[in-house]
């Protein structure tokens, strides 16, 4: 059952759809349903990952960002890649909606796929694109293994949002399955610094932007300077959850899938207020989830009508991540 809390968005169990009855299921979806359309954030409870495998993923991140800057350089992506570290002021959210912004106050760390066959969807040139190799910190005892269990505790919630989506959307359960059963999702913890300084003008922890994917899962710190959510009236709702459950969002990819039926919301990352007591240093993980590479994507059936024509092309998964993330790179810094 969905719940009111401050940051105003609805808390949905996830536990009865994956557990339960048929029914049970179906009251579930419903409920993502409304919520996908209303705001497009919800907060996900009874998701089963235990709190053991998210706090090790969140204490080794942090002990990574408390290494050395030359240090934490050693593992600075490739050109035009995406996995390992890449640091302050090497992103511009806003720039994914062609707005002109300054960079963000944040350094980040990512991994890509973590489990990859060796057949040619993952060694062709497209696929070793997608899905490089982890590149792992070994200053940062049991980084690899945090963070891969973390990994693929996050894809198994992530598959059955997907069933709870297509159920929501009057598909068969297992609709997306296929089409996410190699996906070309990733992990990545951000790191947004004390700020001693004032920001400069415009200048955000992560500036206004969506998401790029099908969905996208966030556990964060309780800090200073956190996720705000646009509301209809162009205001900004902070949002703020206990610390066992996700931040789930639709993403740019799931509103074209539902013809705009649901909602990939904008939201940001504010800095601390200015009267800020101690450390202002905030955390977070994020779980991009992005379908396989080759996963068609047009309006689904159930989303169009005589009276609501579908209003998106045919992509793919991968043709439009590749057009997102070359939008998001600041290519001044």
């Amino acid at each position: 059952m969905s719940q009111s809390i401050p940051s105003e968005i609805p808390v949905i169990d996830l536990r009865p759809f994956v557990e339960g009855d048929e029914a049970g299921s179906r009251a579930v979806a419903a409920e993502f349903d409304r919520a996908c359309r209303d705001l497009g954030f919800v907060v996900v409870v009874g998701h089963g990952v235990p709190q053991a495998v998210i706090e090790a993923a969140h204490r080794t991140s942090r002990a990574f960002f408390d290494l050395d800057l030359a240090v934490r350089e050693r593992y600075a992506a490739p050109p035009g890649g995406f996995v390992g570290y890449r640091g302050l002021g090497a992103e511009g959210l806003a720039y994914s909606l062609d707005q002109e912004s300054v960079p963000d106050l944040k350094e980040t760390y990512t991994v890509g796929r973590i489990d990859r066959g060796d057949d040619p969807y993952f060694t062709s040139p497209v696929g070793r694109m997608y899905m490089p190799d982890p590149i792992w910190p070994t200053e940062v005892p049991g980084f690899a293994d945090a963070w891969t269990e973390f990994y693929r505790a996050m894809d198994r919630v992530a598959t059955e949002l997907m069933r709870a989506f297509a159920v929501s959307l009057a598909l068969p359960r297992g609709y997306f399955d296929d089409k996410i059963d190699r996906s070309i999702s990733c992990v990545r913890a951000l790191n947004y610094p004390h700020q001693s300084s004032p920001a400069q003008p415009n200048q955000l922890r992560a500036g206004a932007h969506t998401d790029y994917g099908s969905l996208t899962l966030l556990s964060m710190d309780d800090a200073p300077g956190g996720l705000e959510v646009q509301r209809d009236d162009g205001s900004w709702a902070a949002v703020r959850v206990p610390p066992d459950a996700f931040v789930m969002n639709v993403g740019d990819l799931m509103a074209q899938w539902t013809n705009d039926h649901w909602r990939s919301t904008m939201h940001r990352v504010a800095n601390p207020p200015p009267d800020a007591q101690g450390s202002t240093r905030r955390q977070s993980l994020v779980f991009f989830h992005q379908p396989n590479y080759d996963a068609e994507v047009v309006p689904l059936p159930s989303c169009c009508g005589p009276d609501d024509p579908p209003k998106y092309a045919r992509t793919t998964s991968g043709e439009h991540l590749f057009m997102k993330m070359t939008k998001a790179k600041n290519l001044n810094v």
